[in-house]
């Protein structure tokens, strides 16, 4: 599949749209627009009202922590003006500050919502893990100097597949009703001085990946055995747990929704794990019950039946 698809300026779209926003996220707050700090949301909607000569209001399909990065954050909008799909995209990214970009835009029915039809969320945690520090990687990375079994990595993190209470690896601030969620798969691999974790899952709570990630790094130092998940994991007390590990290694890569949708598919971030080759949407999603509730679940039942994700 080509990655450069040509914008249509002729043809003004009307409608619900869809786009995928890319950002990095050293310099905000995280996704969520607050009053105290610059968010991503709030330069995105700027940028997009400038456009639209009229206030945009833009739903994300989930919410970043503060310095995490994003390569394919879905959000939708109602536009209050219509405008061609080059003009949405070109005139967007021209108001953007240079570290948010969108990547394109198409028009999705009435009852497509980034948050409630989103099926899964899928994360990458990039570890340089090199002796001495990271220049030109230094804002998308996390530098560990000391040497780390990715092996061991691996097979500790498996037992955090499937459903669980994962109150051990939740920030103590986390306003989420529940600390139940599903991991559907959770990978550790090594490619030459990266160490990548891969991880999906229907939602997250807050900090619950970085959390993870500096258990699974403990691990991988020698300094404690692969049990030690499972051991964390059974305690469902975050005071137990280990470090949080650092934002600038978080990447929010995909947001996955029924192919009846039909957004585009281009390839997993971030960038420098292009290598990789795999694509959005490659992977089958598990057959559990809260997949096919979203998938049939109407959008308005779903707002008032919210359970406050954190990601």
């Amino acid at each position: 599949m080509s990655l450069f698809q040509r914008l249509d300026e002729h043809h003004p779209l009307t409608g619900r749209l869809a786009m995928a926003v890319e950002y990095d996220g050293s310099q905000y707050c995280g996704w969520q627009r607050l009053k105290h700090a610059a968010s991503v949301q709030a330069s995105l909607e700027a940028a997009l009202s400038r456009v639209a000569g009229a206030a945009v209001r833009v739903h994300a399909s989930g919410r970043t922590d503060s310095g995490v990065h994003a390569t394919r954050q879905i959000v939708h909008f109602d536009p209050p003006a219509a405008r061609s799909q080059k003009a949405w995209v070109f005139g967007t990214n021209a108001n953007l500050p240079r570290d948010i970009a969108v990547r394109w835009i198409k028009p999705v029915g009435d009852d497509f919502h980034a948050r409630f039809k989103a099926l899964a969320r899928r994360y990458r945690y990039v570890l340089l893990n090199q002796p001495s520090r990271p220049v030109l990687e230094r804002a998308n990375v996390t530098w560990c100097r000391d040497p780390l079994d990715a092996e061991a990595m691996h097979e500790a993190a498996q037992v955090l597949v499937g459903e669980h209470d994962f109150s051990s690896f939740r920030a103590a601030g986390c306003q989420s009703k529940t600390p139940w969620r599903h991991l559907h798969f959770i990978e550790v691999h090594r490619h030459g001085p990266l160490v990548v974790v891969d991880v999906q899952g229907n939602a997250f709570l807050h900090h619950m990946i970085r959390n993870i990630v500096g258990a699974l790094v403990t691990v991988g130092r020698g300094e404690q055995d692969t049990d030690y998940l499972a051991r964390l994991l059974a305690l469902r007390d975050r005071t137990r747990g280990d470090v949080t590990a650092p934002a600038c290694g978080l990447h929010f890569v995909d947001s996955l929704y029924d192919p009846g949708w039909a957004l585009p598919r281009e390839p997993l971030g971030p960038n420098l794990l292009a290598f990789l080759g795999e694509w959005t949407g490659e992977r089958p999603l598990p057959d559990c019950p809260m997949i096919e509730f979203r998938r049939g679940r109407p959008v308005a039942e779903a707002e008032h039946a919210e359970e406050s994700d954190d990601a």
